[in-house]
C-alpha cells in the first residue's frame, strides 16, 4: 500500500471547466453519463448554469459527487493504490462511492436524497459562516452568543459555523469586533453539520442502508471523529451522523499523517483541500488536480514524490 491520501471536497468550489480532465477519459465520461440519467441533465450543462444555480444545494451536492467519482475513475490506472481517502461534507459520501461502499450511480443518487432532506430540515434560510484568527474556544463563545454552533473545526484558529442567516450575520458582527483576520460567507445554503439538522438524520441513514452498502476496499476517515471506516454498516453510521454533528477535519488531516500517509492528492473542485493540508501537515506534498493539465501530468507527480 501506498502512503497517497486522496481528498474529498465539499461544495463551494465549483467552476465550469472542472469536469474537463475527467470528461475526456473514457472511465471519467461513463460517471458523468451515470450522472446525467440520476440528475435528468448532463452535468457539464448543470455547470453552465448562470448565477447561483450550480451553488444551489440541491445540484451542488450531486455535481459535487460526480466530478470527484469521475476525476478518480479518469485517475485509477495513473494512481498507485490510494493507503486512505478523506472527504469534507458530502465528499465524505463521495469518498465511500471511490471505496466501493456504493456504485458511482448510487452515489450520486444518495447525494440528491442528502440535499433534498438537508434542505428540508434546515432554518431558511440558513448557510454557513468560515473565521479564520481566533482561537477554538473564543469562536465557540461567539457562537453561542449569537446562536449558531460550530459546524466544522478546520484548524485551531479556521473554524466554520453555521446556524440561520440572522444568526450568522451576528456572529459576523461578533467576530468582526474580536478581531477575527477573515470573516466569509460560504456559498451554503443550508445550516450543514449542526443539530438544526437533526430531522435529516433518520431519513438518510434508511437511504443508505437501502443502497445495501458493502465493504470498502480503502479506508475512508469519519469526518465526525477521524476514525477509519471500511464502508458497510459503519459507513451508514457515520454518513448520517454527519449531517447534524461538527466535522473535525483538522484531527482528520492530522491523523493521516500518524497513519503514515506522505503524499496528498485533492481531487477537486478547487484546491481548498489541498491548502488546508499544506497548512496542517507543513514540508509534505500537496497538490490539486486542478493544478495540473494533464491526467498523466497528476500521476507522474505522484509516483515521484512517493518514491522519494
Amino acid at each position: 500500500m501506498s502512503g497517497l491520501a486522496l481528498l474529498f471536497p465539499g461544495q463551494g468550489g465549483q467552476e465550469p471547466g472542472m469536469l474537463a480532465l475527467a470528461a475526456g477519459h473514457p472511465a471519467g465520461a461513463a460517471v458523468l453519463r451515470a450522472a446525467a440519467e440520476v440528475m435528468g441533465e448532463p452535468p457539464e450543462a448543470l455547470l453552465q448554469r448562470g448565477g447561483e444555480e450550480p451553488y444551489r444545494n440541491a445540484l451542488a451536492q450531486p455535481l459535487v459527487c460526480a466530478t470527484e467519482l469521475a476525476t478518480w475513475a479518469a485517475l485509477r490506472e495513473q494512481l498507485p493504490a490510494p493507503a486512505l481517502l478523506l472527504g469534507y461534507s458530502v465528499g465524505e459520501l463521495a469518498a465511500h462511492g471511490a471505496a466501493g461502499t456504493f456504485e458511482p450511480h448510487t452515489t450520486i443518487a444518495l447525494a440528491v436524497r442528502r440535499a433534498a432532506l438537508m434542505d428540508q430540515a434546515s432554518p431558511s434560510p440558513g448557510g454557513l459562516l468560515g473565521l479564520r484568527g481566533l482561537p477554538l474556544a473564543r469562536v465557540e463563545g461567539l457562537a453561542a452568543e449569537s446562536g449558531c454552533e460550530v459546524a466544522i473545526v478546520n484548524g485551531h484558529e479556521h473554524v466554520v459555523l453555521g446556524g440561520a442567516s440572522s444568526a450568522i450575520e451576528a456572529a459576523a458582527a461578533l467576530a468582526r469586533a474580536a478581531g477575527a483576520a477573515t470573516i466569509q460567507r460560504l456559498r451554503i445554503t443550508v445550516a450543514a453539520h449542526t443539530r438544526q439538522l437533526a430531522s435529516a438524520v433518520r431519513p438518510f441513514a434508511t437511504a443508505l442502508a437501502s443502497a445495501a452498502p458493502r465493504p470498502a476496499s480503502i479506508p475512508v476517515l469519519a469526518g465526525v471523529s477521524g476514525v477509519p471506516v471500511w464502508g458497510g454498516a459503519e459507513a451508514v453510521a457515520v454518513l448520517s451522523r454527519q449531517l447534524a454533528e461538527r466535522l473535525e477535519w483538522g484531527r482528520c488531516l492530522a491523523i493521516a499523517g500518524e497513519m503514515g500517509c506522505t503524499v496528498f492528492l485533492d481531487l477537486g473542485p478547487g484546491s481548498a483541500l489541498a491548502r488546508m493540508a499544506s497548512e496542517a501537515l507543513p514540508g509534505l506534498p500537496v497538490r490539486a488536480v486542478s493544478d495540473f493539465r494533464t491526467l498523466e501530468g497528476v500521476g507522474r507527480w505522484v509516483t515521484e514524490r512517493l518514491a522519494r
